[in-house]
């Protein structure tokens, strides 16, 4: 079950806040250290995250989160800085902070847009996960610790959701459970594990 509403709207504001000052943070020596995404470097996983908020906040929705889609997101940032990448975070938040109150309960509750297969407040808590998600996988490869906070509930949140969309029946670990953040890579496929066996994978890309 996904996050009340009001938590996932303001948790996806303040996280990608948290990305800008992130981005902000980056030398040019981090923007081009590879990440655990495949073929990706840490610039690479940034002009993802930000072309996806940017999509969003311009109605681009058709095939959000698809490989042409990602790839096109990433190339259209080539060469940009972390400063300029980090302005154009600014301006989606903006834009999604516009955006977000213009949504009622009911419109909250119905089906996304753009094929998503999902609620609306599904799709947004998505994006919220996903922005948490890849900060983290920027942190990682510079050798920084996760920041668990509201995020890893969001995370959490959306893994449970895709994994029963897919038959799983097991039980997704509380926030603040020792085991909440491998949970979270292992059902997001960046961690092996075979502490959850069972007949259906615990891989959300699966």
């Amino acid at each position: 079950m996904a996050l009340p509403r009001t938590d996932v709207s303001d948790g996806l504001i303040a996280e990608l806040e948290r990305f800008e000052t992130l981005l902000r943070s980056l030398s040019d020596t981090d923007w081009v250290t590879p990440s655990r995404c495949a073929g990706w470097t840490v610039g690479d996983v940034a002009r993802h995250t930000v072309g996806s908020m940017a999509d969003v906040a311009a109605g681009r929705l058709d095939g959000l989160g698809s490989p042409e889609v990602t790839e096109r997101e990433v190339a259209e940032r080539a060469g940009r800085s972390p400063v300029e990448l980090a302005a154009e975070c600014a301006e989606v938040t903006k834009a999604a902070a516009g955006l977000l109150p213009l949504f009622d309960d009911a419109a909250w509750a119905a089906p996304g847009p753009g094929g998503y297969d999902g609620t609306l407040g599904d799709g947004v808590e998505a994006l919220w996960y996903d922005t948490w998600q890849h900060a983290d996988d920027i942190r990682a490869a510079l050798g920084q610790p996760t920041e668990r906070g509201d995020g890893l509930r969001a995370a959490l949140s959306h893994v449970e959701i895709e994994l029963v969309k897919r038959g799983w029946t097991g039980t997704v670990p509380a926030a603040g459970d020792a085991d909440a953040v491998g949970f979270v890579l292992v059902a997001t496929g960046r961690a092996n594990s075979s502490a959850y066996q069972g007949p259906t994978p615990v891989n959300i890309y699966a």
